[in-house]
């Protein structure tokens, strides 16, 4: 009997393919890293910065070579994956104000984000970390499905418990002070005495510790290695051999990070939770260029939609039912994590807010052969830019200056060679997919980052 066949044969008899009783659903755990650069694993080919414990996720399950997160920058990308759709369907189209008065910033209510898909089979949620879709009172995690939050509503924060000034964000009185607010546990202020990374680790291990007995998600979104560059000096030390200051800090901040997957890891195994738990590993989008990341051999940066912007880390693992030291060559994206867990715990999704994405597990274990998406899509405000993927050919225009690139990322990963002028038709073609899915966008709903100014107590500008 085959491999493929001795899985698929597993998953049917466990209920998995065609819905499972409340006790049979596996637990569901995301990590999630901020700005981490595509070379910065081991699993895809990083040799200065160890990260065994992340690499266990790819080894001991799938590494996606060709893995994608919806949207190139941290709101927008968070709104994907945390509803399975494209952001732009619900007007999430940048990064929104930080302004906690303003009702319209965030992930609309009217949406149905992961915690809430789950909690209608019965999963307690809990999220460790960074939120970002959203300040005002309306949009925070403890009013949008989650059972337990531990960590900031903003998109940043600095990393040492002695910069922690303001109590919450609306006692933030200067730009940029809201990387300065206290952590909060559901909605209380708490006081912390450990770096930041370790800090969220912990939590995680607390959390797996008090909810195994029943089904959980757990959604660990670490800050690191998001800007400001702080490491502690325990895991500077490990990387001297690292020369550049600016590397040797985010080195240090990834390996902390890997230390704390390696302890959620073990705290599943502790549990003997480890076949009973899907766990899922990405980069909320690439490397950023300020932060000592690295993209290799991808071309482009966060902010771009060169894959260097939106081709990230991502590996999952199930043990006993996704095959071991899978390299799955598929493109696939973040909007599939949703649909994967949906799929493995047979809930039911709105039918008048249909997924963009797809449950990967029936590609993975070979009952499926084909690819799981036959265009995937983006598209950026700011910039004026959108790209469309379909199998290895890559379109991306901007349209500030109606220029258009072809690529083969068969062939040139890198993107170093434009063939929109030698294929002309096809790349024609490609736009106009592009276009009839851009028409189905809707305009963003919020003002953006940067437009709230606490020292003069900007008021929104969108009632």
């Amino acid at each position: 009997m085959s491999v493929t066949l001795v899985f698929l044969l597993s998953l049917f008899a466990a209920g998995y393919l065609h819905g499972s009783s409340h006790s049979e659903r596996p637990n569901l755990v995301l990590i999630v890293t901020d700005d981490q650069g595509y070379w910065d694993v081991g699993f895809n080919g990083c040799t200065d910065i160890p990260t065994p414990n992340i690499d266990r996720i790819a080894h001991e399950g799938a590494r996606f070579a060709h893995g994608h997160v919806s949207y190139p920058v941290c709101g927008p990308s968070r709104a994907g994956f945390m509803t399975g759709r494209y952001q732009g369907r619900f007007g999430f189209r940048n990064n929104p104000t930080l302004n906690p008065a303003d009702p319209m910033a965030g992930l609309p209510v009217e949406e149905d984000n992961i915690a809430e898909v789950l909690d209608r089979v019965g999963y307690h949620s809990g999220i460790i970390g960074k939120w970002h879709l959203g300040t005002h009172p309306k949009f925070r995690p403890n009013v949008q499905g989650f059972d337990e939050f531990y960590g900031f509503v903003a998109g940043g924060h600095r990393y040492f418990p002695e910069d922690l000034i303001y109590e919450d964000i609306e006692s933030v009185d200067r730009k940029g002070g809201w990387y300065n607010t206290k952590l909060r546990r559901n909605d209380v202020a708490v006081e912390t005495d450990e770096y930041l990374t370790d800090e969220l680790s912990h939590e995680a291990v607390d959390f797996i510790a008090r909810n195994h007995a029943d089904p959980f998600f757990l959604y660990v979104a670490y800050n690191a290695p998001h800007t400001p560059m702080q490491a502690s000096q325990k895991y500077l030390d490990r990387f001297d051999h690292i020369k550049d200051p600016l590397r040797k800090t985010y080195a240090a901040m990834v390996s902390a990070v890997d230390d704390g997957v390696g302890r959620i890891l073990a705290e599943l195994s502790r549990h003997n939770l480890d076949e009973n738990t899907l766990v899922v590993f990405i980069s909320d989008n690439g490397g950023a260029g300020n932060n000592g990341s690295i993209n290799t051999p991808l071309r482009g940066t966060k902010g771009t939609l060169y894959e260097g912007g939106m081709h990230v880390p991502f590996a999952l693992r199930w043990t006993g039912h996704v095959p071991a030291g899978l390299d799955y060559q598929h493109p696939v994206s973040s909007l599939d994590i949703l649909g994967t867990m949906a799929g493995v715990t047979g809930v039911e999704i709105a039918a008048e807010r249909p997924l963009d994405g797809v449950n990967l597990i029936p590609y993975l274990t070979g009952e499926r052969d084909e690819a799981p998406h036959e265009y995937l899509f983006w598209e950026m405000i700011r910039s004026g830019d959108a790209a469309v993927r379909h199998g290895d050919d890559k379109l991306k225009v901007a349209y500030k200056t109606d220029t258009t690139e072809l690529f083969d990322l068969g062939e040139d990963l890198g993107e170093t060679t434009d063939l929109a002028t030698a294929e002309r038709r096809k790349a024609e073609r490609l736009r106009k997919e592009l276009r009839q899915w851009t028409q189905q966008l809707k305009p963003q709903q919020f003002d953006g980052l940067g437009t709230w100014d606490p020292a003069t107590n900007l008021a929104p500008r969108r009632k």
